[in-house]
């Protein structure tokens, strides 16, 4: 008798960006392991290659941003857009179900966790690539020092940041419907790509599940050093300058940019800061010792720049993992990060080095020890093959099968 053909659907706000990526991954593991697949996003172009579809329109998009920006709730429009969702994950019948982020203005919570419990017995699975499954709004609160959610969410301090709602606060109640909808599904098992979010979950009302954690995988082969010197000439850089390199999709308080303008003030002539990700108006208010470079997909062009860098730093004072900090080390940068988040779990003394302040002067200093240092790349970049990309798909398709 023919072996039945396993069945993967995973679901994700986009193709793109890092969670987009790692999705990505993900389904062309299961097709090259004979796994039947498809991927559900809700926003930007699906994947041309491998079966993916756009549930998402932006008329729905928009009536989301809306109940999201007066009323505070994010996750609880898009009625339409999920039943649709839901009459093809009832056509598909997968044996895996993969979540990744479920915010992002596209899915009705209700209508999906109805279907997850009352409907569905194959297995699922949820990638917790932040924190907003577990609060009543935000999706990271370090910044704003909060410890809300351990309890229950009231009175949100980020309001005001993603999923931005400038009238209502509706923390309290989202962090209650939120508790009641994702607990109590027996099938579930939550991923997490770092210890840092592995020890906030299991603080949270989702300590009930099993939770894995799994570092998120870098393509050791297209981020290794690249001596490639026409990215200098593609953006004006200086070639008898030392690098220091920032990376980010999105670059603001969180991620640290006013670190970098602070020590525009205070770094030597002899250096060059370099930042990649950022939009047309924040390039036009750089200094002149900041080179502004709008975000890109092309990995080769991001591998030569990590590359020719002295020294990659990431300010950010939140992360889940962070993908460009492996990226910079996999070159044979060192790095300088924060010590606040799950990023001090992926440096040591031979990579990089952690800070427990981000003040100018402990930036500073660390730039001068680690000149001193002078770590060889062959070193530096040793240190990411624990990070292979083969390893964390290994792990979960290891999941896939218990």
């Amino acid at each position: 008798m023919e072996k039945k053909q396993k069945k993967l659907v995973q679901i994700n706000t986009v193709c793109n960006t890092s969670t987009g990526r790692i999705m990505e991954e993900i389904q062309r593991e299961a097709i090259a392991r004979g796994y039947e697949t498809r991927s559900f996003v809700g926003r930007r172009k699906p994947f041309e290659d491998i079966p993916c579809e756009k549930i998402g329109n932006w008329i729905s998009f928009w009536i989301h941003v809306g109940i999201t920006t007066v009323f505070d709730r994010h996750g609880f429009s898009s009625v339409l857009m999920t039943r649709k969702l839901i009459k093809r994950l009832q056509e598909e019948n997968p044996d895996v179900i993969h979540l990744h982020n479920l915010h992002g203005y596209y899915l009705n919570l209700p209508i999906l966790f109805d279907y997850l419990k009352s409907e569905y017995k194959g297995k699922i699975f949820w990638t917790l690539h932040d924190c907003w499954a577990f609060t009543g709004h935000c999706a990271y609160f370090t910044m704003a020092n909060c410890t809300k959610w351990k309890e229950k969410c009231h009175h949100c301090p980020n309001k005001k940041r993603y999923p931005i709602s400038l009238a209502l606060d509706s923390s309290e109640k989202n962090y209650e419907d939120k508790k009641k909808l994702f607990c109590g599904i027996n099938n579930l098992k939550l991923i997490v790509p770092s210890f840092w979010m592995a020890q906030l979950t299991r603080q949270s009302f989702l300590n009930e599940y099993c939770v894995e954690v799994i570092p998120n995988g870098i393509d050791i082969n297209t981020f290794s050093y690249i001596e490639d010197k026409h990215v200098f000439n593609k953006y004006n850089i200086p070639v008898n300058k030392k690098i220091l390199l920032g990376a980010a999709n999105v670059w603001d308080e969180r991620k640290g940019l006013r670190d970098f303008l602070q020590l525009s003030k205070r770094i030597s002539d002899e250096y060059r800061i370099v930042l990649v990700g950022l939009s047309k108006a924040q390039i036009r208010n750089m200094p002149s010792n900041i080179i502004g470079i709008r975000r890109t997909d092309n990995q080769r062009e991001l591998a030569a720049l990590y590359s020719l860098s002295r020294i990659f730093i990431n300010p950010s004072v939140e992360e889940s993992f962070s993908l460009v900090t492996v990226e910079a080390f996999a070159c044979g940068t060192p790095v300088i990060v924060l010590n606040t988040s799950a990023v001090k779990e992926l440096v040591t003394k031979k990579n990089g080095i952690v800070l427990k302040r981000h003040g100018t002067e402990e930036y500073i200093k660390a730039i001068a020890e680690l000149e001193r240092r002078n770590l060889s790349r062959d070193t530096v970049a040793g240190c990411a093959r624990q990070y292979e990309t083969k390893r964390m798909l290994s792990q979960i398709f290891r999941l896939y099968k218990s």
